[in-house]
């Protein structure tokens, strides 16, 4: 069995509004040496698979097929045995 982690993040040039207020707010909250903050998010995939490589091409596919908008977003995969 194999558990894969995708990170979702916006592309750096792509405007990051939910980012912005999380980094206003922090700061009003007394926290001034925040500079920036990036909002993404994580989904996690149990595959019942035993080879880390076929797992990653899975999940990649996964990701071009339905989990990531490629024009504004990039992911990450990362891939455990559980």
């Amino acid at each position: 069995m194999m558990q894969g982690t995708i990170t979702i993040s916006l592309k750096a040039e792509v405007l990051d509004p939910q980012g912005k207020a999380v980094q206003t707010t922090l700061q009003a909250l007394g926290f001034p040496s925040v500079q920036g903050v990036r909002v993404g998010k994580s989904i996690v995939v149990e595959l019942d698979c035993n080879d880390q490589v076929q797992a990653k091409e899975q999940l990649r596919s996964m990701c071009d097929q339905l989990l990531v908008n490629s024009v504004i977003e990039d992911y990450r995969i990362e891939v455990s045995l559980t």
